[in-house]
């Protein structure tokens, strides 16, 4: 059975990761950073961001950093739930005669799973995954197959192109910890990357984790406590996104169609103790919520059709809403 790990061991973890992943990925510290605090917390990440900007290189170098089975699953149009959930064959013994089903088991049965460009494929393969990254399990054939710990599903999305391309129902998007957006690069980082990657030298990511140390630093998180008013604190700016709550700002009625859900609210907790493991802190504070919050509610709350007119994104929404809700 596994048990959490050292306080120490956790942090160290978290920075031997790290640089890891920066011996390929130039700058986007604050991405970096986001995407380790979503896998220490336990949770999926859906990062999005336009062509070229490294979000598959990214999760390339996670995988590679750690000592885990990974799977990269490229969506596509014609793409079927069995190829990735997997299917039964039947198969026939050459010595008895005898028929038996068999199996096969899909590319969701790994540790850490690149769904790339996963809004190009149909609602119903999309859905896939969904029992697998609430249940940490599959149902094929009504049978149930449990898959290992850790589990990591991170999703890539491009928002420029939309011509055959299927959003994620809401109810996908909301079993994502974080909703990451990947911007252009500095100029100076951008520069280093034209310099290293067209010479002769490709980077190589070493292997610095083990999916037990990962699954003790979730352990460890979990179990770091949190103060009442970081608790208060989280649970009001999850409520006050929801335009019908009494709490909630006027801006939020004006331009807010569908709040956040509970589920940000364990999002913003586990995200802000995640936060302070990787600070060196044993426990969250209020700043804490405020860093992860544009994260964990960009893709849970829902601008409506006047938001949208106006020009007011998900992001605008957080960050006047973090100005209103003070702790």
């Amino acid at each position: 059975m596994t048990t959490p790990l050292d306080f120490d061991a956790a942090r160290a973890l978290a920075q031997r990761l790290d640089a890891a992943i920066g011996t390929v990925i130039i700058g986007q510290d604050a991405v970096r950073r986001e995407v380790l605090t979503a896998v220490f917390a336990g949770g999926h990440c859906l990062v999005r961001g336009v062509p070229g900007l490294a979000k598959t290189l990214l999760i390339r170098s996670l995988a590679a950093a750690c000592d885990l089975d990974f799977s990269r699953i490229q969506f596509t149009p014609d793409l079927m739930p069995s190829d990735i959930l997997g299917t039964e064959v039947i198969e026939e013994d050459q010595a008895t005669g005898k028929r038996h089903i068999r199996f096969i088991r899909g590319p969701v049965f790994a540790n850490i799973i690149l769904a790339d460009e996963i809004n190009r494929t149909p609602p119903r393969t999309q859905a896939a995954l969904l029992e697998a990254m609430q249940e940490y399990q599959v149902t094929v054939g009504g049978t149930r197959h449990p898959l290992s710990r850790p589990l990591f599903v991170l999703a890539t999305e491009n928002p420029i192109e939309q011509e055959g391309t299927h959003p994620l129902p809401e109810a996908q998007l909301d079993r994502f910890l974080f909703a990451v957006v990947i911007d252009y690069p500095t100029l100076d980082d951008e520069r280093r990357v034209l310099t290293s990657t067209t010479g002769g030298r490709d980077g190589v990511v070493p292997t610095v984790a083990t999916g037990l140390e990962l699954e003790g630093a979730r352990l460890l998180v979990r179990e770091l406590p949190a103060a009442d008013n970081v608790v208060d604190y989280a649970l009001r700016v999850v409520r006050a996104t929801r335009p019908t709550d009494p709490s909630a700002p006027g801006f939020v009625r004006d331009w807010v169609r569908w709040g956040a859900g509970p589920r940000a609210g364990q999002a913003l907790l586990l995200g802000a103790k995640a936060t302070a493991l990787l600070d060196g802190r044993p426990a969250p504070s209020l700043d804490d919520v405020r860093r992860i919050a544009h994260p964990v509610l960009r893709h849970r709350v829902l601008p409506n059709f006047r938001a949208e007119a106006d020009g007011v994104t998900a992001d605008r929404v957080i960050s006047d809403l973090l100005d209103a809700v003070r702790g």
